[in-house]
């Protein structure tokens, strides 16, 4: 991934007022991609999404990314392949927040082991894919 690029996104955040930065990984396996189902309990609970997770204080968009590809699937990150654009939320904490998705290929698509998810599924990207319409914006971007 170009780190210009990485900078640029990062410096736009701020610009914009961002206090969370957020990277989600579009893990594809053939024509299907790697959804994960969050706990009831958490925020936005019971939804699919992406493998996802917050920036720490230091880090680049690209080392967060393999970080929590790793973290929440047990995949390891090969390549990041494109920038899917991103798209703002309020966090359940009320942060301003940021979502920066990029397509990647990891070194396998199994064992996925999750972490912090209840389930996951590998679906076709369709219009019924059960996830938000951010995050379906994502997906169809991917498809193109």
């Amino acid at each position: 991934m170009d780190d210009q690029l990485i900078n640029q996104l990062t410096e736009q955040a701020e610009r914009d007022g961002i206090v969370q930065l957020v990277v989600g990984a579009v893990v594809a396996d053939e024509d299907r991609v790697l959804l994960l189902k969050r706990p009831a309990e958490d925020f936005m609970g019971g939804i699919f999404e992406l493998p996802s997770g917050k920036v720490e204080p230091g880090e680049s968009l690209d080392a967060a990314l393999s970080r929590e590809t790793k973290e929440e699937t047990g995949l390891d990150l090969d390549e990041i392949t494109d920038y899917l654009g991103h798209f703002d939320y309020m966090s359940g904490s009320g942060k301003p927040s940021r979502q920066f998705n990029f397509a990647v290929k990891t070194t396998a698509t199994e064992p996925v082991v999750l972490t912090e998810h209840d389930e996951f599924q590998w679906a076709t990207v369709t219009k019924a894919v059960p996830v938000t319409d951010a995050v379906k914006t994502v997906l169809t971007k991917f498809m193109v």
